[in-house]
């Protein structure tokens, strides 16, 4: 790992760590009453304080934690709590997979580092940047050891001033997370190519959700949404390629 040091690395990949860095912080405003909440959540639950860091530093998905913790309080035994966890992260197979094509030049190594702390906030600041134009694999790299940072930072606070709140759900706190997250999806939204996608995994969200146990709907949404979105983008590239046929444009005329 010696290759990624960031003193090591040439000074354009460091200004674009720290401006990927820096971009995140706002968001600690966000992520940190999340992770206060896990922490008393766990504690809650009969975690240690040792355990519950451990997560936050292991795991690093606050979705994923809460529901471990869930589990946990209700006596499930850990396969079942691995498993569903691995369920409810398995959206990052597709943020990971949309990450893909712009570090395609970066190496094995700092790819793994960048799927290891890759997160739906982190992900969501990296991606508008690429779809700008104007983003790198340290610009995610510092999107992501920042949430990283925050995250650990959060569950000490928790565990050391959680007496102090005994009822965050009291105080809208457990909100503050999803809000967020909803108020970086909004700005992705001004580009029309992206709305389709988001409606119909909103639509697919509901639906999965009304009527499938657990959470897989989320990772069926994702899929679902992203093919369709995929397979409607790959129609327009081959109606715009040169040479092509001219037809009729609209969706359902012949590609």
């Amino acid at each position: 790992m010696a290759d990624i040091t960031i003193d090591k690395l040439a000074p354009s990949w460091r200004a674009d760590f720290r401006a990927g860095y820096l971009a995140m912080l706002p968001l600690w405003l966000g992520a940190a009453p999340f992770g206060i909440i896990y922490a008393i959540s766990a504690l809650a639950a009969g975690l240690s304080p040792a355990q519950t860091l451990a997560m936050s530093l292991l795991v690093f998905a606050g979705a994923s934690q809460f529901t471990a913790v869930g589990m946990v309080a209700a006596g499930a035994g850990p396969l079942a709590i691995t498993l569903t966890a691995l369920v409810v992260n398995a959206r990052h197979l597709l943020m990971a997979a949309s990450l893909a094509p712009y570090v395609r030049g970066v190496g094995p190594r700092r790819r793994l580092l960048l799927a290891a702390l890759l997160t739906d906030e982190s992900y969501a600041v990296g991606m508008g940047r690429f779809l700008k134009g104007r983003g790198s694999a340290a610009f995610q790299a510092g999107c992501n050891l920042s949430l990283y940072t925050c995250w650990p930072l959060s569950t000490v606070a928790g565990i050391l001033l959680g007496w102090a709140i005994p009822d965050p759900t009291a105080y809208g706190l457990d909100l503050v997370f999803p809000l967020t997250f909803i108020g970086l999806l909004v700005p992705l939204l001004r580009e029309r190519a992206n709305r389709p996608a988001a409606v119909i995994a909103a639509l697919l969200t509901i639906v999965g959700a009304l009527l499938l146990p657990g959470s897989w709907y989320v990772l069926l949404a994702g899929a679902g949404a992203s093919g369709l979105a995929a397979r409607g983008a790959k129609r327009k590239a081959q109606s715009m390629a040169p040479g092509a046929p001219e037809g009729d444009p609209t969706p359902g005329g012949t590609p």
